[in-house]
């Protein structure tokens, strides 16, 4: 009886899906989201220093100090669900707000890869990654977490 199926389809069809996983893995179409680049930088422009605490249901990325102009930036990779979300906690002086630096739902679409935020003192602003300017401004949410589970481990 002949082999209906050669050796050498089963090696086309092992390289096929070796390049589509490949194709996966790097963040092209398909389970495994691109990782996202995201950057906030101190904008407020009163030459005050800003503290900067980050979190997610899984990471807490601790306290970083920006001086003016300075940023904090960390890369990760979304979730296949869609529910990945960062929530940080800015002050300064004797200013403290909570804003969700980054919402899969909310940013996919408008941020691609680089989400790249300037921090001022009335709120955070995305840089437009069509016109390269930081012109999509968003109001803290801090009523959202004005909670004491949020609070914890987020002052110095």
């Amino acid at each position: 009886m002949k082999n209906k199926f050669p050796l050498s389809r089963y090696l086309l069809s092992f390289m096929l899906l070796l390049v589509s996983l490949v194709g996966l893995c790097d963040g092209g179409a398909g389970i495994i989201q691109k990782k996202v680049d995201l950057r906030m930088t101190n904008d407020l422009g009163t030459g005050e220093n800003i503290n900067v605490h980050c979190k997610s249901k899984d990471h807490d990325l601790g306290t970083h100090l920006l001086t003016p102009n300075q940023y904090f930036e960390f890369r990760f990779r979304p979730n296949f669900w869609g529910t990945t979300l960062y929530f940080c906690r800015f002050w300064w002086g004797n200013e403290s707000h909570w804003f969700d630096i980054y919402d899969q739902n909310r940013d996919t679409t408008r941020c691609d890869s680089k989400c790249w935020w300037m921090v001022g003192p009335v709120g955070p602003c995305l840089r437009d990654r069509n016109f390269g300017i930081y012109d999509l401004c968003q109001n803290w949410n801090d009523e959202k977490y004005n909670d004491a589970k949020y609070l914890e481990g987020s002052e110095n």
